[in-house]
């Protein structure tokens, strides 16, 4: 039987790549798409919904499928309020994972970071501590939660932080081996890539530091 997808965020840089892989796939004969634009890419697989997906929560009846991807985020220099940034990297993802629960979806999988721990003392590492924990509360069948070091790759949108820190990190990545190799950068590809392949590892619950990304098969 075909399968239908859930992407959020596929807008974005590392949501966009994982559209393209699982538009060529036969497997899928459904990819739905919820974001605030439009992707603007036409094909029979997709169905857009549009809105405000900080309330996500209204569209919980098209909120079905057989797999969701939660591939949004945000970062400080693009939302600086807190409050906005919660409701973004909290929010979003948890929400997601509450209606898949509700709705019966056995598979999910989200984009969080490295150093995430609800513990810290930093807000955005104590914020996608939060969210994961509350993602895996959920107890979905299947949960994937992958923590991206640096992520490289061609975004539309130019970020003078993040350049300066990929030419860093081009150097820095040499050094970065052993235990600390989980803090080199990592290719929006390779993401793309491990989260494709999920769920062919079937039923399982993981937490993949940025090094374990690059390995899955």
């Amino acid at each position: 039987m075909k399968k239908t997808a859930i992407i959020i965020g596929a807008t974005g840089l590392t949501g966009s790549l994982l559209l393209q892989k699982l538009l060529t796939d036969d497997s899928y004969e459904s990819i739905k798409l919820f974001s605030r634009r439009s992707a603007g890419i036409k094909n029979a697989k997709i169905t857009e919904f549009i809105g405000d997906i900080v309330q996500l929560e209204d569209f919980k009846y098209d909120f079905t499928a057989d797999e969701v991807y939660c591939c949004v985020g945000t970062t400080k220099s693009k939302t600086k309020d807190k409050s906005a940034y919660r409701d973004i990297d909290f929010g979003i993802p948890t929400k997601a994972a509450k209606l898949a629960k509700e709705n019966s979806i056995p598979f999910f999988a989200v984009i969080s970071a490295i150093g995430s721990d609800e513990n810290s003392s930093v807000f955005y590492n104590k914020t996608k501590g939060e969210m994961e924990s509350a993602v895996i509360n959920e107890k979905i069948e299947s949960t994937y939660i992958l923590r991206p070091s640096l992520i490289k790759g061609n975004r539309k949108e130019n970020r003078l932080g993040e350049n300066i820190a990929n030419l860093l990190f081009s150097i820095l990545n040499i050094f970065l081996v052993g235990s600390l190799k989980k803090y080199q950068s990592i290719n929006a590809e390779t993401i793309a890539d491990a989260l494709f392949k999920l769920p062919n590892l079937k039923n399982q619950n993981l937490i993949l530091e940025s090094d374990e990304i690059k390995r899955i098969r």
